[in-house]
Parts: C-alpha cells; structure tokens; sequence
C-alpha cells in the first residue's frame, strides 16, 4: 500500500520548481573544478554548503569526509555523507550518489556566464545554462528536493536513506575506493541510486544499463636518428608521418568507424534500440554538426548500438608539425595519442593485443611501411566497460515510480562514454539493484559549452523520486 501521506507530498513536490532551481542556482554559483588547483577551495567550500544544506534539511550525520592518501600523493577533494535511519530495520536502505565538482570552462565560448544560472525558453521547453547545471547539480538537489517533502508533509522517509556526494567525479574518482575502505559504513545500503546519467529525450525516462570503457594509448613511428632535407630523401625513405596516417587508417572502415572487436549484437536488443528516439535530426542538433554534414550511415544497426555497443577509436592528438612550425624535411619520427570506447564486457588487455595484431605486426596487411618501427604503449588512466542486467523487484519498483511521474517506464540505454565511479560501483556492489538515471537529455551539452538544464525534466525527476522511495518501501526489505 502506498504511504498514507503520499498525494501531500507529491502536491508539495509539484508545487516546488520555483524553490528548487533558486536552491540549485545556488550551489552552482560555486565554481567547484576539481581539475584545476586554484579551485580546490571552491570544490571544499560548495561540500561545506551541501552540508549545512543536508543539517538544515533535517539529515542526521552531515559530514564533509576526507581520506588519507599514501605518503606523497595529492590530497583528495572531500565527499559529503548525510543518512536518516529512523524508517527501522524492516525498511531497506537506499544509498542515494551525486557528485559536486565541475568540468572547467576555460577557452569555451559561453552565451551566458558558465557560473551564474540564466533561465531561457527553447524549442523542447524552459531550460537552465550554467556549468553542473544537469551534470550533475541537479541530479542529487532533485533528490533533496524529494527527500525534504517527505520529512516536511509525512514526518518520516518511507525508507533509510544515505546520501553520498563525491567532489572528484569529473577527475575519474581517483579517491572513491579509498572512501569505501575507510568509511564502509557510509556507502552500506540495499539498493544504490546512482544519478548522473542521461535520458534518451526530455519526455522519455532512461535507465542506464552499460557503459563503454577507456584506453588510451601512443603510437609512434621512428624510421630514421635525425629529421632529412625531403628533396634530396623525399620518395627513396619512409615518411614517418605518412606511415602513421596509413597505419591509423587500419583501424577504421569506409565510414571512420572502428573495425576492431565488433560486437555481436542480440537481435531482441537491437529490435528495442530501435524505441530510442535517436533520430538524424537529434544528432545533427546534439553534436552540433554544420549545415550539410551528415550521421554516419546506420548499416543494419541503430543508432543506439553504434553509440553503446560497440568501440569506437579518436585521434587526441599528434606530433604533426602544428602551423607556424612547417620544414621541408621527412621527420625522423612521428606519433599520435588515440583513445578507444571499449565496447561493454570488452578489455583493455583484449583491446591492446588487437591494437598490436593490427598496427605492429598484422599477418594480413604486413608490417609497416619500409619496416620503419612501431611502438604502442598504453597510458595510465582509462576505465573499465560496464555490462549490467537489472533483474529483481527493486527494477519493477523503479519502472512504476517512472511510470507515475513520466507516464511511461524507464527505457533501458546505455552510455556511449565511461564513468569510472559506475564500474567501480559495478565491481564492489554488483550483487546490489544499481539503478542509474539523471537528468540530462541530448541537448544538455554536458562537458561543453552552454550545459543546460530542462526544467522540465528537472520536475519530473523530483517527482520519480518521491514516488521511487515509496515503491522501494513497499517493495524490499532489509538484508544489509
């Protein structure tokens, strides 16, 4: 049975927008970069205000946490924990995670002040533009939003609720594993709540079930000990340059997608990708193309599983004389920096002997040009794939919450980028119903200029949330 004061709380929640943005334009006036060591007090000043936020809110607990790092690395950015326990222990407990800190800014042409939230109609509805704004600000305020409701028209939570905002998302959470091993009992819980995440439109809910991995590597080219005059040398030795450029093109097919490791496909899966309204329409918008560049061609696959299904490679970077640097010389040696989306349940250890088979020693298309040398090395970072079935009743819980507050159930999607802190969710608490949503949609922008809000979404979120504490209540019982 639902909770007897439910229709309040919802009444409070749909009546609550206005209150919610004021709220969230606060913290995100707050230039937390955890990238950029000038702004480390910024990222511990916006924790301290979550804080006091969460105490004020009637959260029991609300700490700004911090870890020991070994001996001569860099200090972490802090975490905030908050919990209200008082819903007993036949009650589940539901781990709510955010994150606070923010991309940088610097070089992006803005319309508006990236820190300072201005509201404006658009087609698909009002939206909010500011840095965080959906990525991932509103995410977790949508969550206190709810939360609050609950404690201010019910009394109570229908569930134990923790809350767990970290401040290094947007560096890869270099210190999350250190925070679950020092402070356990902060990240205990039945079901986690994990909302940085997209949605496939404004009017469709997701539920993000796979994520792509990360590998970057260098490859270079040497053919010779020093730079050559190229109208004595040029056209009787290897260009290293030129030999990079054919090498690379190996790794691509006639439309510049990657060739290596395709995944199969389920038919059934490919059959539901198809309800993801990623239309030619909705590319050319959300990634922003010029008049008269067209989305690579489908070939028998949607959309969707090119984005979330398969790897893809990108150039970061060469050595390539950059303008201003030109010489009429063959270069001695050139080399590019390359990452590759690994595809969910794929490797990075698969993915580099791949790489190698292909560019240093491929038995089809022989070695490389002149036999010049080529040398692959990995780099440190990267991130594991994420493949991930949501069976149980917390999933059926989730569906009819969405239902309710979006008129449909939550579409199953993946993510065609990585997000170190979901693997590593994935890894620690894989057992546990994961459930990952959010509030950005394809016009976000996220990581780039103008990131936006839609405010619209933003309400429905605050809604889901309501409605998902009271199903996951009624649903679950306590194991942990």
């Amino acid at each position: 049975m639902p909770h007897p004061k439910l229709s309040s709380v919802v009444k409070h929640v749909e009546g609550s927008l206005e209150a919610a943005i004021t709220r969230l334009s606060g913290f995100l006036r707050v230039p937390a970069i955890s990238c950029d060591p000038a702004h480390a007090s910024d990222v511990r000043k916006l924790a301290e205000l979550v804080r006091d936020d969460l105490q004020r809110s009637g959260f029991d607990n609300c700490r700004v946490l911090d870890v020991v790092t070994p001996e001569g690395a860099p200090r972490a950015h802090p975490c905030v924990s908050a919990e209200w326990l008082k819903a007993g222990r036949g009650k589940p407990t539901i781990l709510v995670y955010g994150h606070l800190d923010l991309q940088p800014v610097k070089g992006e042409a803005w319309d508006t002040p990236p820190h300072q939230p201005v509201r404006k109609m658009t087609a698909s509805g009002e939206r909010l533009y500011a840095r965080g704004a959906a990525d991932d600000m509103a995410g977790w305020v949508s969550w206190l939003v709810a939360l609050e409701a609950w404690l201010a028209h019910a009394g109570e939570l229908p569930c134990n609720v923790k809350l767990l905002i970290e401040g290094e998302e947007e560096i890869g959470s270099p210190h999350l594993e250190l925070f679950i091993d020092q402070y356990p009992e902060v990240f205990a819980a039945d079901v986690m709540v994990l909302t940085d995440t997209e949605n496939p439109s404004t009017t469709i809910p997701g539920l993000t079930i796979s994520l792509r991995g990360l590998l970057e590597v260098e490859v270079s080219v040497t053919s010779a000990t020093s730079d050559v005059h190229s109208g004595l040398w040029g056209n009787v030795v290897p260009d290293p340059c030129m030999i990079l450029v054919k090498l690379l093109a190996r790794l691509v097919d006639e439309d510049g997608r990657m060739s290596l490791l395709r995944k199969p496909v389920d038919p059934q899966w490919l059959i539901e990708s198809r309800l993801v309204p990623l239309t030619d329409d909705v590319v050319r918008t959300g990634a922003h193309l010029k008049e008269g560049v067209r989305p690579l061609p489908d070939r028998g696959l949607s959309k969707a599983a090119w984005l979330w299904r398969q790897p893809a490679v990108t150039i970061l970077s060469t050595t390539f004389p950059p303008p201003g640097h030109e010489k009429n010389a063959v270069r001695k040696q050139a080399s590019a920096m390359i990452s590759v989306r690994l595809a969910p349940g794929q490797t990075k250890e698969e993915m580099l002997a791949a790489l190698r088979e292909t560019l240093v020693s491929s038995a089809t298309q022989g070695e490389a040009p002149g036999g010049a040398e080529v040398r692959i090395v990995e780099q440190s970072g990267g991130s594991f794939s994420w493949d991930y079935t949501p069976k149980g009743p917390a999933f059926d819980a989730a569906d009819r919450a969405y239902q309710k507050a979006w008129g449909q159930k939550l579409l199953r999607i993946g993510v065609g980028g990585s997000i170190p802190f979901v693997a590593l969710f994935g890894r620690r608490y894989g057992d546990l119903p994961l459930i990952l949503n959010g509030v950005m949609d394809p016009q976000t922008t996220a990581h780039g200029p103008n990131e936006s809000l839609h405010l619209g979404v933003f309400q429905k979120a605050m809604l889901a949330n309501v409605y998902l504490l009271d199903e996951l209540a009624t649903t679950l019982v306590h194991t942990t």
